[in-house]
């Protein structure tokens, strides 16, 4: 199976060590960049940019430029996939966290009628709805069970 794995960059050592246990089992793998460009258009790791974003104004054109191409970047990933895995991890105190960047990629798999997936329980979190709308398969860490 053709999977994309989505989540916060936070998260981002987590999807790497998913992604070969994935990989062991036959599937291929994506993933959001290992590395951007920053303002100088040198490659940055991309856990250097998430932290740079966090704290970036709304005038810093290159940090928002790159933002914008990272969305379109894992549209595409979720576009060429069979399923999407949603990695979410606890994060800012929230039980099994989904960022505003992945509740668009769910929305934007089930448009595209992909498998989905979440690696935890659905957070307690002011969209729950949607989630539960969108009726992902919660698989509480067992990867044998995207199939």
């Amino acid at each position: 199976m053709k999977i994309t794995l989505c989540g916060s960059i936070a998260f981002y050592d987590e999807m790497l060590d998913i992604k070969k246990r994935l990989e062991a089992s036959g599937h291929e793998v994506k993933l959001p960049p290992v590395k951007v460009k920053d303002a100088e258009g040198n490659l940055i790791p991309v856990k250097e940019y998430y932290e740079i974003r966090k704290t970036a104004g709304d005038d810093e054109d290159w940090v928002w430029d790159r933002k914008a191409e990272a969305i379109m970047s894992h549209f595409k990933k979720v576009e060429w996939s069979d399923a999407v895995l949603v990695l979410n991890h606890d994060k800012k105190g929230i039980k099994g966290y989904v960022g505003g960047n992945t509740l668009m990629e769910i929305g934007l798999a089930f448009f595209l009628d992909k498998k989905l997936f979440m690696l935890n329980k659905i957070p307690e979190i002011f969209y729950k709805e949607e989630l539960l709308g969108m009726k992902p398969t919660v698989i509480n860490g067992k990867l044998e069970m995207i199939k």
